[in-house]
């Protein structure tokens, strides 16, 4: 029985900072690294979870950590992601918004197709196919969590260990394929972000920082973004009670595209956060420390007893999902940088998550130039259309 050692909330937060710093570090030091577009705190994260394991496996001792305060930077995240917006990017995105809404729909279809196709080869249940398919990868954990039951009771035993490794490992997966998808496609197709415009996300690496910061800015950044909390958090708590179910992130999200399209008209003389170097710090703290503090807290040893047939549907996986991005999503979008940002975005979330996606793209931008477009849209339909459109496939899927 392994000894079992919890960090509390606060240790939790501060061991995040600290293993973020190591993945920025070698970061900075790697060329390699920098090239292919691997996010900071997927190199720091994922160096923690093996340390963990090696801890686990020499010494017996098992290391949880209290999450709730990653989960609240999630929130501090997409509200910036909507204050940055301005319905100028949300027209522009129109027709991409919809042709990312098609092929994100069409691609679950073709994920459970693989999982399926995979696991009657190696002679097991199509079930666990579905499982490992957009159950656990483009529905994350929250979903393989909530049909493992469902799946269970069809006579799959340890559907939830399944699913959970699968949503796990997917995850570290879209971490590291983002970056070198859009590497490849800049390079091979000569593509460039915009000179002049600021990044949505993240503060690029060759420009020098010409804005004013001090903490006045600062902490109105901090009031504009509870503002905004507070109000998504009525909102989605009255769409509960409508009888709906939204990420409050979506709500706060939503809330600060509103805001911030509409008080700036309204207000000319109101000093207003948007697209400044202090919104820029907050939302690029709150995704690397999320993602870091993701990642550092995997428990690879759950995952060890599972491998062989896992890590085999997951290369199929990965495969399905590099081809369908080189040679279905880039050219669909228009062969454009935006479309090879959200090529890496859309590795990110196809086979991990919403703010995986976002890390790889934060990521690509950084090195390459804006795509504001690419930070509206691909959380728009993460959030909105694919856990309802996921839920009905699945069902099928599992009666196949």
């Amino acid at each position: 029985m392994a000894q079992q050692f919890i960090l509390d909330g606060f240790m939790s937060y501060t061991l995040g900072i600290l293993v973020f710093f190591v993945g920025f570090l070698l970061t900075k030091k790697s060329t390699f690294l920098r090239e292919f577009n691997i996010p900071e705190p997927v190199t720091g994260g994922l160096i923690a979870a093996l340390l963990f394991y090696c801890l686990y496996g020499v010494a017996n001792i098992e290391v949880g950590f209290d999450l709730s305060a990653r989960d609240r930077l999630l929130v501090y995240f997409f509200t910036a992601i909507g204050l940055n917006a301005r319905f100028s990017d949300l027209k522009e995105g129109g027709k991409p918004l919809l042709v990312l809404l098609v092929l994100t729909l069409s691609y679950i279809v073709v994920q459970d197709a693989i999982g399926i196709a995979g696991a009657v080869i190696l002679g097991l249940p199509s079930q666990v196919g579905v499982l490992t398919g957009s159950a656990a990868l483009i529905g994350g954990h929250g979903t393989a969590i909530a049909w493992a039951p469902d799946i269970a009771d069809m006579g799959i035993t340890g559907a939830l260990e399944i699913g959970v490794a699968a949503a796990t490992l997917g995850l570290v997966i879209a971490s590291l394929i983002g970056g070198p998808i859009a590497k490849y496609l800049i390079n091979k197709h000569g593509l460039k972000g915009a000179e002049m415009a600021q990044p949505m996300v993240g503060v690029e690496y060759k420009k020098s920082d010409t804005q004013k910061f001090n903490h006045l800015n600062f902490m109105a950044v901090i009031l504009v973004l509870h503002i905004c909390i507070i109000i998504g958090w009525m909102a989605n708590h009255a769409i509960i009670e409508m009888g709906f179910k939204l990420p409050l992130f979506v709500t706060c999200l939503l809330t600060g595209i509103i805001l911030s399209n509409t008080l700036p008209v309204l207000f000319q003389t109101l000093p207003w956060p948007a697209r400044t170097r202090s919104l820029a710090i907050v939302s690029d703290f709150s995704l690397s420390l999320f993602l870091t503090m993701s990642l550092m807290s995997m428990q690879l040893w759950t995952i060890a007893s599972l491998a062989g047939p896992l890590l085999i549907l997951l290369f199929l996986q990965t495969v399905g999902a590099v081809v369908f991005i080189l040679f279905v999503l880039f050219p669909l979008m228009g062969k454009s940088y935006q479309a090879a940002v959200l090529g890496a975005g859309f590795g990110g979330f196809a086979l991990g998550a919403t703010p995986t996606a976002i890390a790889n793209m934060t990521a690509v931008t950084k090195a390459h130039g804006p795509a504001p477009t690419a930070f509206i849209i691909l959380p728009l339909v993460a959030a909105f259309f694919v856990d309802v459109t996921n839920a009905f496939i699945i069902r099928f899927a599992l009666t196949f």
